[in-house]
């Protein structure tokens, strides 16, 4: 097994049991890395996102201009490139999944807009 496949898999495991992750971005106009904790949905190889205020939470927009992020779950970190989604159906699909792991009051309680999602494909 690569290096790279151990890293996955051993990332795949502490995301499963893991409710939040810290994410790291680089900030659009001062260029440091900004790290934050968010809540995700591992399904598959898809890591997906959602953004607490949608289109105008920090995070996102850094995203937009630098699409790639460090996913820190416990001592594992990965590297991800990422993809931005506006699509209303698919962001849909993605608030169904938070709703599913997360329950319905809580992600109405700590997210204002369903506007968008961000997306990142595990290799």
């Amino acid at each position: 097994m690569s290096n790279e496949a151990a890293r996955n898999d051993a990332l795949r495991d502490r995301l499963s049991r893991s409710r939040e992750i810290n994410i790291s971005v680089i900030g659009r106009k001062s260029g440091r890395t900004i790290s934050n904790p968010v809540w995700f949905v591992l399904d598959e190889d898809k890591l997906y996102l959602l953004p607490v205020q949608g289109s105008t939470t920090q995070w996102y927009k850094n995203v937009l201009k630098n699409p790639s992020l460090r996913i820190g779950a416990g001592s594992v970190e990965a590297e991800f490139k990422v993809v931005p989604v506006a699509d209303a159906p698919r962001v849909a699909s993605v608030v169904e999944k938070f709703r599913e792991k997360y329950g319905a009051s809580d992600v109405r309680k700590y997210y204002s807009t369903f506007d968008v999602a961000v997306v990142a494909q595990m290799r």
